[in-house]
């Protein structure tokens, strides 16, 4: 037998995260804002979300268009009934992931050596966005160890 190395502990960042193992540390750091996320651990969550949101956002669409009607009146559409239970799932989970996304966020800003309060450069229109990205994907910083609990 070889032996495997252990996962470094939560406080660490975990860098080459498998999928499943940045979605369980997602869950598991909830709302820790300390510390530093690696790029896999961040991409990896990211990806996640989206194949989550997709799959609420399909369910809302046929809640949407099953038992969808048609006032005969004025021509105006109403979503079936099933549409509100779709919006309410999206909710709920936008609910959520709310705060740990924004922790994980902070913490790969921590792992680039720089402040979470760059997460605020988002608030700046049409570029915020731009110069987020560009900071999330940045190599990670040996120095960001100054951000470990």
């Amino acid at each position: 037998m070889t032996n495997v190395p252990a996962s470094p502990s939560l406080s660490q960042p975990l860098y080459g995260a498998s999928f499943g193992q940045a979605f369980t540390r997602f869950w598991k750091k909830y709302a820790t804002f300390s510390g530093r996320a690696s790029r896999s651990e961040f991409w990896w969550w990211y990806l996640a979300n989206i194949i989550i949101v997709t799959v609420l956002y399909i369910i809302t669409a046929i809640g949407g268009f099953a038992g969808a009607s048609i006032d005969s009146t004025t021509g105006a559409s109403a979503p079936g009934p099933l549409f509100g239970v779709g919006i309410a799932l999206l909710v709920i989970w936008w609910l959520a992931i709310i705060v740990p996304t924004l922790a994980l966020s902070w913490r790969r800003l921590h792992d680039t050596n720089r402040s979470g309060l760059f997460w605020f450069l988002g608030f700046i229109p049409v570029v915020g966005g731009i110069i987020l990205l560009v900071l999330f994907v940045l190599d990670s910083d040996p120095a960001g160890a100054r951000f470990d609990a």
